[in-house]
């Protein structure tokens, strides 16, 4: 059930309507409901692996009531390695199995060893690795000490199963987002703004501008053989822009849908292809994955109140197992070690205490920054590691093309595309830049609360531009769904 699709639209407009109208007296009742209205959601998918999110709820809800209860130390490090082990099996059964089967079978095959081992034929489960490291942290920090377990099995079943974030994030810590469900709620005129506002820009990023951008990107690099140096840069640089459009939309749609329900979800996006730095690009870029390696990992590994050396592999090991918790390929974990590599490099030129305001060096940064992550972007995008290299090969070659705009426009026509059409979508990458600069502008800010008629002027020209993208281009599959 995508958020973009009629089904959801209907299915979330009766899930208010009952919600704030039939059972808004009653909290339980209304807890409850978002649990039923949260499973009938995930199970839309396959309700098959619905049987596995209500498992994994009861595991951590036992275990965390085991830890909390636990004599000693050693009894309670014993119970959270049965949750890290439970939790973490699945996340492996499910998704690295024949990633590690094959890669192994790889390897001995080199070396002249021929080994037949089984590969698991099975589909990943929608969300399983979001909601695997957000019930996680429920059986770490009570272990940590930083928060007791719940007596209410309904509420951390609700907490776990709570739609609007459950398959794509934002990833919320149990002691922050649990004692949400505790609250007695009542709508708002100014709730109903910010959550239909989020909801509204979310559509547009990931209808009129991603999906967009996914026809060119989805050309080139399904058949990098195909394609010459300027279609697979304009691809890279597009993918930039497709990944961001589609996953802090989707992460406005779902903290809008959260709000219009009465909740507060972690900020997942802060424009980060502002960022003069990639470890400024990490504040900024899926902060709730981030922080959540940050303070599970990273610091767990000693972060850097260690030597030198072992904090620049803290970093690196960080990194590489974030880019595997993306996916079981090769290229999701080379793509984690490009950006711990850049941020230990960064780290060893960094002189403390010295900044620089200079506005020319910050853009330098910043376009610098952005160049790196785009080349890291192409091992994320790429299929394989081989199409990865075809992909950076042709970025050099046939260097001449990109001063012949005729020869461009042909190779656009040949994918399926006019020239305009990309003209159209740097139109639409303006508007949302507009858009988001706003934030950080009071006179902007000011001038759309003051003007009501230019602040609805945006909001019909958002509609417009979402309804004419949806009957030209059929809306896709969020990218991060397949994590």
């Amino acid at each position: 059930m995508l958020f973009t699709s009629d089904t959801f639209i209907i299915f979330f407009a009766i899930v208010f309507v009952l919600y704030w109208f039939i059972l808004n007296r009653n909290l339980r009742l209304q807890n409850l409901f978002l649990l039923v209205a949260g499973y009938v959601f995930y199970g839309w998918w396959d309700w098959r692996f619905l049987f596995l999110l209500i498992f994994s709820s009861a595991n951590d809800f036992l275990l965390g009531k085991k830890i909390y209860n636990a004599k000693n130390t050693k009894v309670r490090k014993r119970w959270l390695m049965v949750s890290l082990f439970v939790n973490l099996g699945l996340l492996g059964l499910f998704k690295y199995f024949n990633f590690f089967t094959d890669s192994f079978t790889s390897l001995a095959s080199k070396i002249g060893i021929s080994v037949n081992w089984p590969t698991l034929h099975i589909i990943l489960p929608v969300g399983l690795s979001f909601y695997t490291f957000q019930s996680l942290t429920y059986t770490i920090d009570i272990y940590k000490k930083k928060m007791e377990p719940t007596k209410d099995i309904l509420i951390f079943f609700t907490f776990v199963g709570f739609f609007p974030q459950m398959v794509a994030g934002p990833i919320e810590r149990a002691r922050l987002f649990l004692p949400q469900f505790f609250l007695k709620r009542t709508f708002t005129y100014e709730m109903a703004k910010i959550g239909g506002r989020l909801i509204l820009i979310g559509f547009f990023k990931k209808i009129v501008i991603a999906d967009s951008l996914s026809i060119l990107v989805n050309a080139v690099y399904n058949s990098p053989k195909s394609y010459t140096g300027f279609p697979t840069v304009v691809a890279t640089i597009f993918f930039a822009f497709q990944i961001y459009c589609d996953f802090s939309g989707y992460s406005d749609i779902a903290i809008g849908t959260a709000k219009l329900l009465g909740f507060d979800l972690t900020t997942n996006f802060k424009m980060p292809y502002l960022s003069t730095s990639l470890t400024e690009f990490w504040h900024r870029w899926h902060i709730s994955l981030s922080t959540w390696f940050r303070d599970y990992v990273y610091i767990p590994l000693g972060g850097n109140r260690t030597s030198n050396l072992k904090a620049n592999f803290n970093i690196f090991i960080t990194f590489v197992l974030s880019g595997f918790w993306h996916g079981a390929n090769w290229t999701f974990i080379i793509w984690g070690a490009i950006h711990g590599f850049v941020l230990i490099v960064e780290k060893m030129l960094t002189i403390k205490g010295q900044k620089n305001e200079n506005t020319f060096n910050k853009l330098i940064s910043t376009l610098l920054s952005f160049i790196i992550v785009c080349f890291a972007w192409i091992f994320f995008r790429s299929n394989s590691l081989s199409d990865a290299f075809i992909i950076i090969t042709k970025m050099f070659s046939d260097v001449n093309e990109y001063s012949n705009f005729l020869n461009m426009s042909l190779k656009f026509r040949g994918m399926g595309l006019q020239i305009s059409d990309i003209f159209i979508s740097l139109f639409f990458l303006c508007v949302l830049l507009t858009m988001e600069l706003q934030y950080n502008n009071e006179k902007l800010r000011y001038a759309l609360r003051s003007y009501r008629f230019l602040r609805w002027s945006v909001y019909y020209f958002l509609i417009i531009s979402i309804v004419f993208s949806a009957t030209k281009n059929p809306a896709g599959n969020f990218i991060y769904f397949q994590f």
